[in-house]
C-alpha cells in the first residue's frame, strides 16, 4: 500500500483503516464504545450524585448495597459511607472479588458502582465491573456518574463522606 497523503488528513486516513470495511466506515464502527468502557453503560443505569445522594437521605427510599471499583488509595482517602472496596474494575483481581461479594446476593438486589478516580470518558473500572454483575444477571445495578471525579461531583457537592486513613 502506498500513502501519499501527508498532514493530519493522511495520519486520520492511516488510523482510521482497521474501520473500513468495503472502502466505507460502518456506524456501529465508527461510534460504539469498547465494551469495558464506561461510556458503554447504557444511560438508563447511570445515577446523578444529586440522586443518589437524596436516596441515602431519604427515610423510606431502599438503601443501595454501594460498592466501590477503584483505587484502594482513593477508597481510603475518601469514600460513600456505608460503601464497600471491592478492588479495581479494570483488574481481575478486582472483578473477580465483585464477582465473589455479590455471588450469594438476590439478583434483585439494588447496587451501586462508583470509581470516581478520574474523568467518566476515561475511567477503566466502572465498566468492567458494570458487565460482570449484568453478565451474572443482577437487574438493578446503577453506576453513579461522576463526570470530573469523586472530589469535584461528589465530596466537593457537599455530598457525604468518609475515611478510613490512619
Amino acid at each position: 500500500m502506498r500513502l501519499v497523503r501527508t498532514g493530519w488528513a493522511g495520519v486520520l486516513a492511516v488510523l482510521m483503516l482497521p474501520f473500513f470495511g468495503q472502502g466505507r466506515i460502518s456506524a456501529a464502527a465508527q461510534w460504539a464504545a469498547p465494551p469495558s468502557s464506561a461510556n458503554s453503560i447504557p444511560s438508563a443505569a447511570l445515577l446523578q450524585p444529586v440522586d443518589l445522594n437524596r436516596i441515602l437521605h431519604s427515610a423510606s427510599a431502599e438503601k443501595p448495597l454501594m460498592f466501590q471499583v477503584g483505587s484502594r488509595v482513593l477508597f481510603d482517602e475518601s469514600h460513600i459511607p456505608r460503601s464497600e472496596y471491592i478492588g479495581p474494575g479494570s483488574m481481575d483481581s478486582g472483578v473477580q472479588a465483585l464477582r465473589n461479594r455479590a455471588g450469594k446476593l438476590s439478583r434483585k438486589t439494588f447496587i451501586v458502582l462508583y470509581c470516581g478516580c478520574c474523568p467518566w470518558s476515561h475511567c477503566p473500572n466502572v465498566g468492567p465491573a458494570y458487565q460482570a454483575l449484568t453478565g451474572m444477571g443482577f437487574t438493578r445495578v446503577k453506576v453513579l456518574y461522576l463526570a470530573n471525579n469523586f472530589g469535584s461531583d461528589w465530596a466537593g457537592k457537599g455530598y457525604p463522606v468518609e475515611s478510613t486513613r490512619e
